[in-house]
């Protein structure tokens, strides 16, 4: 399955042309841009590093924790209140600094939610945001799932009914160094900045920031995100369990993992991407069967004829949002509909503008107790690591009875549902609990199927952003998870 570097440079390479027309559409600091930018160069950068992480890497073997003093930081991390948030606002919220580094100056920024309702009985919940290099805070936090949306004034905030700290204590981490307020050595940033790092400092948070929260120390703790998070979180949960046989680190309850629309494979999320755009009637069946003629994906080198139809179905799919591929997109005299009602209920293509603003505004940081900064949704280092797959990582999660589940919203184009499935089918789990439709307020919220070890969802109607786009299926799917169940039959 797994084929030589130059196979997986292949692949790289015809899913960029294929959406090279469409990332025209796209803000240059998109995830998505991201994305496509780490795909289209990493086989300059380090060869496949899947074997290292099926193992157990050195790096993580020889990690030396920086533990820092933590006594009275959660007291001065807590926020009194956000410029313009609602009244009634009935939880503690929490931001700053955890460093990880202070040799290379690295610190990374977080935001910490707590449920409104019995906190100390809850689960924690930590939330990453892919790219590589994409704020957690600004995107997932208040974006997605956090407890608040920004206006389309960029200066007020609304109640998010469907947060998912309503079941949960959720972080909103914003890593690695140098994403949204995180900061750290730029040369260090820009020259080792990778998954093993990445997953080295978040771990060195995750330590620090339970000493400075010492009361959640043995609560029941769940890694989640989307994206380029199906790295992240796997390598992250990974190195946890792995520091947990060591009687000298934290043990960190680590209970499960849920990771969605998640870049898990090169080789499987590239072909699903190509048949789930033409299955969906968004470039020509003549296109398609050239590609299915030319692109030999089991070959070591590819033609010109392969590259001239992959640009070609590229020109063929046209502008669009590639997160949802119904969705409209932003126009810059706004999408009037969205701006009016200022409703989480209804989704804002222009809704990262707003948060652009908000984050932006002097008070707002004051706020978060963070430094004088120009935040970006993403930022654009170079990546210098980067396993072609991490399914050997998410094997060994199955094999350590944590719980694992994949979801994915199904009008997603960027990483499809046809590519989990061709991910996950390569695993050979049998099936325990035969493929069924969930509900969420009495609709069909979407599909799942539980396999041994593992539980496939998907969420109907929602694109790469799942939370975004449907807000109280995403928060029905995360209450299920947390409970051990599947999402409900009726």
């Amino acid at each position: 399955m797994y084929k030589s570097k130059h196979y997986h440079f292949l692949l790289l390479s015809l899913y960029f042309c294929l959406l090279s027309n469409i990332l025209t559409s796209i803000n240059a600091t998109d995830q998505a841009a991201n994305l496509y930018k780490l795909l289209k160069h990493k086989n300059s950068k380090n060869p496949s590093l899947a074997a290292s992480w099926a193992t157990l890497p050195a790096q993580i073997k020889e990690t030396r924790v920086h533990i820092g003093p933590q006594n009275g930081l959660m007291k001065a991390d807590k926020i009194t209140s956000l410029p313009g948030q609602p009244d009634g606002v009935d939880f503690i919220q929490y931001a700053g600094y955890v460093t990880v580094d202070p040799a290379h100056d690295k610190a990374l920024f977080y935001y910490f939610a707590e449920s409104p309702k019995n906190s100390s009985l809850k689960p924690l919940v930590l939330w990453l945001n892919g790219g590589p290099g994409c704020s957690s805070f600004g995107n997932g936090g208040l974006l997605e799932l956090g407890p608040f949306r920004v206006k389309s004034d960029g200066k007020t905030l609304i109640r998010n009914p469907y947060s998912w700290n309503n079941d949960a204590n959720v972080i909103f981490l914003e890593s690695p160094a140098g994403v949204g307020f995180s900061y750290g050595n730029e040369s260090i940033i820009y020259e080792q900045t990778g998954d093993m790092s990445t997953a080295k400092d978040a771990y060195t948070f995750l330590v620090n920031w339970f000493e400075r929260f010492p009361q959640y120390k043995t609560r029941e703790f769940y890694l989640t995100g989307e994206s380029y998070a199906g790295h992240y979180v796997p390598q992250l949960a990974y190195t946890i369990l792995h520091h947990n046989k060591n009687a000298k680190h934290t043990s960190i309850n680590l209970k499960g993992i849920a990771i969605g629309n998640a870049w898990v494979d090169d080789v499987t999320n590239t072909a699903g991407m190509y048949d789930y755009l033409w299955s969906h009637a968004m470039y020509s069946d003549e296109t398609y069967y050239k590609i299915q003629k030319y692109c030999n994906f089991s070959a070591t080198s590819t033609s010109q004829k392969c590259q001239d139809y992959s640009e070609k179905a590229g020109e063929e799919v046209g502008i669009i949002d590639v997160y949802n591929i119904y969705a409209p997109v932003c126009l810059t005299s706004g999408n009037s509909k969205a701006r009016v009602l200022d409703s989480v209920e209804v989704y804002d293509p222009c809704s990262s503008n707003y948060v652009d603003t908000y984050l932006n505004s002097k008070d707002v940081q004051k706020a978060l107790h963070v430094k004088p900064t120009k935040w970006l949704s993403c930022s654009l280092f170079e990546w210098q690591d980067s396993p072609s797959t991490v399914l050997p990582v998410i094997q060994k999660l199955i094999a350590s009875n944590i719980s694992v589940w994949v979801y994915s919203g199904d009008v997603d184009g960027r990483v499809p549902v046809t590519s989990s499935k061709y991910s996950l089918k390569t695993l050979k789990l049998p099936i325990k609990t035969a493929w069924r439709p969930w509900y969420s307020d009495h609709q069909i919220g979407g599909y799942v199927v539980g396999y041994e070890g593992l539980v496939f969802v998907t969420v109907r109607g929602a694109g790469h952003l799942v939370p975004s786009y449907q807000p109280q299926r995403a928060l029905t799917m995360l209450s299920s998870f947390l409970q051990g169940n599947l999402p409900p039959k009726s």
